[in-house]
């Protein structure tokens, strides 16, 4: 199935004496057209993201690369950013809570970049990919199995691919039941803009710490405290809410893609392309982060025949440097840039690839009549710059195959005592909890609990 357009014309409502938006229906709707155009102008061109907030955008394959992989010239640290510090970016800008900087590897340069880096990275690697596909399989098994519409039709978005990557994180964190469900709710509150979603995701990864702290175990938690590179709590729970936020997004967005791909295109039908070529295709074509990696200049420079000056924020179309003609290579190819590139690629592209393929081909094996219940040039797109993701996924199926309960043996993971509820200082605002308190109201269980609860039948 080819989305993409030869049209290098300006998009509709598009006027000729304003900036390219990046975000809003027009851009949902289409955004391959944008990326046409402005490949058209060169390999960089300058487009808004929000309004407001303007940004250079590298669409060329080779001059992603180039930026990307230069460190030493484009620097992550975004409190440099000119228009920023001269008061120029509404404080409620929604460009703000991807571009701001945060203490994490991501947004940082040099030796700090040196020391923060590795820690992620050599946690991610000690991951059991085949351990983590066998949780990722449970926890579609369990999802699955949660599918309650008499008619036999779901969102997949809703009830499958976008709480499936937060159960299998929970999983890789080691977080016991209860504290799962927090850190699920405060991540999911924050992306859905519930008030104070950031002080319960603080408090709750904070009480995570003092417990791996305390309790060690065979978790990317435990395993980032140990590293050598000497983490404090805040440093651990930053690069925590760094893999929370950077990861489960993209996954959904790749898982349902994915998905809609196999139901979707004809291709897919005559048996001969598997879950893996879907993946694939989606980290071609449809890149999950699609407009993201902001650098600032730290000196001004010259790109073709344009001059990038120093501090103003450069973005990276993934989306538009993986579909751009002139570097374009074969689908089942490895040189993609959904990972991104240099030092800061994503430290987690195995994990990923893992979670991904094992979600989509769980889904096909218990679902095997699944089909889609509108043509897939009709689903809906988000509009915002960041992520190529639907924003549902309407499916149909009949009866699904026999989900296998599993023992208790292979829970991801045992009930844990909880840790002393302790206050986050800044960046993630968290409030001391009374969870501990005997006075505290039973909670409710959460998603984690009840994955948890399903895994032992109960």
């Amino acid at each position: 199935m080819e989305q993409h357009t030869g049209n290098s014309g300006p998009p509709p409502g598009c006027p000729a004496h304003e900036n390219l938006k990046l975000y809003g229906p027009a851009f949902g709707a289409n955004p391959d057209s944008h990326y046409n155009y402005l490949r058209a102008m060169g390999p960089i061109a300058t487009v808004d993201i929000a309004d407001g907030v303007e940004v250079r955008l590298v669409t060329a394959y080779t001059t992603a690369l180039e930026v990307l992989k230069n460190s030493n010239l484009f620097i992550r640290d975004s409190r440099t950013w000119r228009a920023l510090q001269e008061g120029r970016v509404d404080p409620n800008s929604p460009a703000l809570p991807m571009m701001a900087w945060r203490p994490n590897a991501l947004f940082a340069d040099g030796a700090a970049h040196a020391r923060l880096r590795p820690a992620v990275t050599d946690s991610l690697k000690l991951v059991d990919e085949q351990l983590l596909g066998r949780q990722a399989e449970q926890v579609a098994d369990y999802l699955i199995s949660q599918f309650s519409s008499p008619l036999k039709q779901v969102d997949l978005v809703q009830e499958y691919t976008s709480p499936l990557p937060l159960l299998v994180f929970g999983s890789l964190f080691g977080c016991p039941p209860e504290l799962g469900d927090r850190i699920i709710a405060g991540i999911t509150g924050i992306f859905t803009g519930v008030p104070d979603a950031d002080v319960m995701l603080g408090t709750a990864l904070f009480e995570l710490v003092a417990l791996k702290r305390r309790q060690p175990g065979d978790d990317v938690t435990s395993r980032l405290l140990a590293h050598q590179a000497g983490l404090t709590d805040e440093e651990a729970c930053n690069q925590l809410v760094t893999m929370l936020s950077g990861g489960t997004a993209p996954l959904t967005a790749a898982i349902s893609t994915g998905i809609a791909l196999m139901l979707g295109d004809e291709k897919y039908a005559t048996g001969n392309y598997s879950a893996r070529d879907a993946v694939q295709e989606v980290l071609w074509n449809y890149a999950p982060l699609a407009n993201y990696a902001a650098h600032y200049p730290v000196a001004d420079v010259k790109v073709g025949n344009q001059v990038l000056y120093a501090h103003d924020p450069v973005l990276i179309s993934f989306a538009g440097a993986n579909t751009d003609p002139s570097a374009r290579n074969e689908v089942n190819s490895e040189s993609h840039l959904a990972f991104g590139a240099g030092p800061h690629a994503c430290p987690a592209k195995d994990p990923a690839w893992v979670i991904a393929v094992k979600a989509i081909e769980t889904l096909m094996k218990r679902l095997p009549d699944l089909e889609l219940r509108c043509d897939f040039h009709a689903l809906t797109w988000n509009q915002d710059p960041w992520t190529r993701s639907l924003v549902s996924l309407p499916v149909r199926y009949t009866t699904p195959a026999p989900i296998p309960r599993r023992s208790p043996a292979a829970a991801p993971m045992a009930a844990a005592e909880p840790a002393a509820p302790a206050a986050a200082p800044e960046p993630l605002h968290a409030t001391a909890s009374s969870a501990g308190s005997p006075q505290a109201p039973r909670r409710k269980k959460g998603m984690f609990s009840r994955l948890v609860d399903w895994i032992n039948g109960q």
